[in-house]
């Protein structure tokens, strides 16, 4: 990897596959991997790129964490949704306040190998794969956590639009339902 392959800024996005903290010269990066198969290095640790998402998208990391603690009765290392209708779910590999922790998208992972010296290899939908220095057991469980809190919280954004009813006036000045 050159210096000048490096990225200053990088915005997450629907093909956004995994953001891998990685130390180059004393200072965190992320290696970002997209569906496409694009590999972008970027000049930002995981954090501020995942942070940088949430606001965004309307909230911060601190309140997308809240927010998914609150929903999963649940204190540790939870999963974050950076916007739930695009399908933007993703989980820490470790404490979100470790430099080098990593962030995986749920959407793309289609399983997960525990691999020697206590790693897990995450296989891809796409067919790529990377091989990560965390516990396959605790990788198991925020692939599990992730699913409960998207199926938790997407039940409550369906349940929401089917409450809202939609209204035309008509010439006469009468309401009609159109739609739920």
């Amino acid at each position: 990897m050159k210096e000048n392959k490096i990225k200053k800024e990088y915005e997450i996005n629907p093909i956004t596959v995994a953001i891998i903290a990685e130390k180059v010269d004393g200072n965190y990066i992320s290696q970002v991997i997209e569906s496409n198969g694009a590999i972008n290095y970027v000049k930002q640790s995981p954090i501020s790129l995942i942070d940088f998402a949430c606001q965004y998208f309307g909230s911060t990391l601190q309140g997308r964490q809240e927010s998914a603690r609150k929903i999963l009765n649940a204190k540790h290392k939870v999963p974050i949704s950076i916007n739930p209708l695009c399908g933007m779910y993703f989980f820490p590999t470790v404490s979100p306040q470790h430099p080098f922790c990593s962030w995986i998208s749920h959407s793309y992972v289609n399983c997960v190998h525990e691999a020697p010296e206590n790693r897990t290899e995450f296989i891809f939908k796409n067919g790529s794969s990377i091989t990560l220095d965390v516990s396959y057991g605790s990788m198991v469980n925020q692939l599990q956590r992730t699913a409960q809190f998207r199926y938790l919280l997407e039940e409550r954004i369906h349940f929401k639009k089917k409450s809202i009813r939609y209204y035309r006036k008509d010439d006469d000045d009468h309401y009609h339902h159109i739609c739920t």
